[in-house]
């Protein structure tokens, strides 16, 4: 999963910063000791390491916290994603029940999280967690005893043997394997799913699901209860709203509130009423089930994202309110089509994969400059009808 940082602005010269990583490193050794690392795994672990400042870079962009909700479910719970999903429900189906029946999640929660995490497996990230973590734990500008320890927990996995070094891989932020566990949660909650006597999340899809069961277990799950359900809310409403503070069904009932398709509430426990995009965009009542959900990020637009995604996965519909936006989203496909029509104007923007880096959003601001929009480089639907009617 990939971890909470708050960063600041962070400036610092080059050899300045390495010859404080270099400080730093020599250091870690005893607290690594202290934990039970061996100065051999140690030694081995962080040979040739030097630190990477794009991964202090990398701290300032968290989607889940800079992205409009609209957009970053716009590629997370679109219906190639709910396809992709269903196809893991049938390949897995087995090793999904044998989950549901030790934890008591269910499968489309299970393989929700896998979806969102690494796209089943094909996102699981690119950078060396060693070197990412000790970057992070002698170089961030905060959070660094975070990154030590997430560093020492990494040690520890190698010295176990449960993974391989070269196989551990990740988020900047230490995340890895099929479902990104950081390396103190994997130790905490990786259980072995296929039997072998390992805990594997990165090469064994059982070992991975069966831990993400475990997770949201231990975070409180309740077997068989709803995550939540969109909400309509009387205009006239004027109190709280998040995941908390929660209140009975009945609360929120007498507050005029009903479920989107006009239905009475239901639902077991308390429950918070959730607005992500504020007032005039849709509403939703959480219960329990989505603390969970949100616990494994520590992010609404995350937690909407896994439960919304199960849902889809479940046959249900997605969101049926308005995002307050005249500019609405677009699916990974939407944004391949985007980047097609971009080359065939002349503009580099890599490969046509979906994934908006900063040549697309340049390509993007130069459209919108061109069209009479603000240039924001947003991959939205505008700028896709302007390419398409030919405006341009």
């Amino acid at each position: 999963m990939r971890a909470l940082i708050l960063a600041l602005p962070f400036v610092l010269a080059a050899p300045a910063a390495f010859a404080n990583f270099d400080r730093c490193v020599a250091g870690l050794r005893s607290d690594a000791a202290a934990k039970g690392v061996s100065g051999a795994t140690f030694d081995r672990a962080m040979a040739g390491v030097t630190p990477d400042m794009k991964i202090i870079e990398a701290m300032n962009n968290q989607p889940e916290f800079k992205t409009p909700i609209w957009d970053y479910l716009g590629t997370l719970v679109d219906d190639e994603k709910v396809a992709e999903g269903r196809a893991m429900l049938r390949q897995h189906a087995s090793t999904l029940a044998a989950a549901e029946s030790r934890f008591g999640v269910d499968r489309h929660t299970i393989v929700a999280v896998w979806g969102v995490e690494s796209d089943f497996g094909k996102a699981k990230g690119r950078w060396p967690l060693v070197q990412a973590l000790a970057t992070g734990a002698c170089l961030a500008p905060r959070r660094n005893a975070f990154f030590k320890g997430e560093l020492i927990s990494t040690l520890q996995i190698i010295q176990r043997g449960d993974v391989r070094a070269d196989r551990l891989t990740g988020s900047w932020a230490g995340a890895f394997g099929h479902t990104q566990f950081i390396p103190s949660t994997y130790l905490r909650l990786g259980v072995d799913g296929d039997g072998d006597g390992r805990r594997d999340l990165v090469d064994s899809i059982p070992d991975a699901l069966h831990s993400t069961a475990n997770f949201m277990d231990k975070a409180g799950w309740v077997t068989g209860a709803t995550w939540g359900y969109e909400v309509r809310v009387p205009r006239s409403y004027s109190g709280a709203t998040g995941r908390n503070p929660k209140r009975p069904v009945s609360h929120w009932a007498g507050q005029g509130i009903v479920k989107f398709d006009g239905s009475a509430l239901n639902g077991t426990g308390n429950a918070g009423l959730l607005m992500p995009a504020g007032r005039n965009g849709p509403a939703f009542l959480v219960f329990k089930n989505y603390d969970a959900a949100f616990s494994y990020n520590g992010a609404d637009s995350y937690a909407l994202a896994i439960s919304l995604l199960s849902d889809r996965l479940r046959g249900r519909p997605g969101v049926q309110g308005q995002w307050p936006t005249d500019d609405l989203p677009l699916s990974r496909e939407q944004r391949r089509e985007l980047q097609r029509l971009l080359i065939a104007r002349g503009y580099n923007v890599g490969e046509p994969d979906g994934a908006v880096g900063s040549l697309t959003r340049a390509a993007i601001k130069d459209v919108e400059g061109k069209i009479g929009m603000e240039p924001t480089g947003r991959p939205g639907e505008k700028v896709l009808r302007a390419l398409k009617g030919g405006r341009l």
